[in-house]
């Protein structure tokens, strides 16, 4: 599991890790110490460390290295199982790569949340586990505990759990509990098996993505290669089995059934491809569209409204798993399904449900599109973030060819160049389409180079952030990069440039 953050994330990632440490009392108790200690004062993470750590009589080691020390920390996970002595043990080694200024790294406090699922899902009771040549009991009240949460504080450490009588699937960093990159020996038939049945919602969804991840990266394959495109029916499965789950919060499942997006996907490959990856991506969801239509149709029929719309997470969960099932069910070439996403559209008692509707309906080109994007307009022209969210819409789309759309919204009476949100939504849309802005005939990368010349003479601020698209063009292809590069070229040849332009459109060609 890879994740990116800024250092706002990191900060309250690094908060909630005392919560995980010290449980929702033990946190509470170094609260309280915090603002007895501090309460109207200026004071520091030190400060607030020691709070937590006096309060409860914790020993935290090398915590405070978290806000000292750069980088991202990469976590490796092994296990093995010694059926005759009914132990299951986990390797951890940890390693934090070298950052500017940093060259040397030591190791890091990190509590890892562990649990181990048994041949029928059901978590396995943890009572005791073997680290550091001592007996460590996990218990809570002397009973049993189902998840548990590892101190991995040395570059290599093993812990070993007693008692167990069959070989468990483990659980590693349920609910996030630190953030780190994770690298496990889990098999595809593990992660399977986790998204089927893992009681912890974050690893489930982690489960599904890491498969999504290398489905779509293996497929990614074959269509270079102009191999036949088929879906893995244990993908299908998981999915469904999340998707028809019940007990499962609709809004976590809205996000567990959701595929990571192309751009995702190319910054994991050596040469971004983004023709391919829209491709698969395409495949996919169409394949799941299909072969799960019953289910998705069921999704969005028990989960209508015709109430008065109400800004609560049951509902806010019931619209997002709804409109998630009915963008799937628009991606099919079925006049059935465009019809029931133009009934959803005509039905909608709130802005939410109606851009979803609009949104399934915007996938495919022609006249219906067309209709509802205008009658869309003509409700919501005077709300000028819904115009935004509008002219988003139509500037990320994949459809072909759709940076001429792009220029002829650049005269629509609602856009305005002098206009930064305006900018954003309808240019910085464009840059977030894989298929138009990274065309293979350079019209994307073109359309662009001459935007922020205009932009430059009117806000070089906004300017700069339109041209940071550019930043990346040596992850494509050589056509791609010559195509990329001519543009910042231009760019940087332009009479009159500002220092901030011209300090993104160097950096990019340094």
């Amino acid at each position: 599991m890879d994740f990116t953050y800024d250092s706002t994330f990191q900060g309250a990632e690094v908060v909630r890790m005392y919560k995980t440490l010290l449980g929702t009392q033990g946190f509470r108790k170094g609260m309280d110490l915090y603002f007895k200690r501090h309460d109207g004062q200026a004071v520091t993470c030190e400060d607030f460390f020691a709070a937590m750590k006096d309060a409860n009589g914790a020993d935290f080691a090398n915590f405070l290295l978290w806000y000292s020390q750069a980088g991202t920390p990469v976590v490796k996970v092994t296990s093995s199982y010694n059926a005759e002595a009914h132990t299951f043990s986990l390797k951890f080694s940890q390693e934090v790569p070298p950052t500017p200024g940093q060259p040397v790294k030591e190791p890091m406090f990190i509590p890892v949340a562990v649990g181990l699922l048994d041949s029928s899902g059901k978590d396995m009771p943890l009572s005791s586990v073997y680290h550091d040549g001592t007996l460590q009991s996990v218990a809570s009240n002397n009973q049993p505990v189902l998840s548990t949460v590892l101190r991995v504080t040395k570059k290599e450490e093993e812990f070993v759990f007693c008692d167990i009588f069959e070989r468990p699937i483990p659980s590693l960093l349920r609910g996030y509990s630190a953030p780190i990159r994770l690298e496990s020996d889990l098999s595809d038939s593990d992660l399977f098996f986790l998204l089927a049945h893992d009681s912890d919602e974050f690893n489930r969804w982690e489960s599904g993505q890491v498969l999504a991840r290398k489905l779509m990266l293996s497929l990614v394959a074959d269509f270079q290669q102009s191999k036949p495109l088929t879906l893995n029916p244990k993908f299908v499965q998981g999915l469904k089995s999340i998707l028809c789950d019940p007990i499962l919060d609709k809004e976590f499942i809205a996000k567990a059934i959701t595929l990571p997006g192309e751009g995702e996907i190319m910054d994991l490959m050596e040469v971004a491809d983004p023709d391919a990856v829209y491709a698969v991506r395409t495949f996919i969801r169409k394949e799941l569209a299909s072969q799960l239509k019953s289910e998705f149709l069921s999704t969005v029929e028990n989960n209508r409204s015709s109430e008065e719309y109400v800004f609560d997470h049951p509902n806010m969960a019931r619209r997002a798993l709804k409109n998630t099932a009915l963008a799937y069910l628009g991606s099919l070439e079925d006049s059935e399904m465009t019809e029931l996403a133009l009934h959803e559209y005509k039905t909608a008692t709130n802005m939410t449900d109606q851009f979803a509707a609009l949104s399934a309906i915007s996938q495919k080109p022609g006249k219906t599109r067309d209709d509802v994007l205008a009658d869309f307009y003509t409700k919501w022209q005077h709300n000028y973030l819904v115009v935004n969210k509008w002219f988003a819409l139509q500037a990320m789309s994949n459809i072909p060819g759709n940076v001429e759309n792009v220029r002829k919204l650049l005269n629509h009476p609602a856009f305005d160049l002098c206009n930064p949100n305006k900018v954003y939504s309808l240019i910085g849309g464009f840059c977030g389409s894989p298929v138009n802005f990274h065309a293979k005939d350079g019209s994307g990368y073109k359309f662009l180079g001459e935007i922020v010349l205009q932009l430059d003479k009117l806000n070089p601020q906004v300017a700069s952030r339109m041209v940071s698209a550019f930043s990346r063009w040596r992850r494509f292809d050589e056509s791609r990069q010559t195509l990329a590069k001519q543009q910042l070229e231009t760019i940087m040849s332009a009479n009159g440039l500002s220092e901030n332009v011209f300090e993104i459109a160097s950096k990019s060609l340094a």
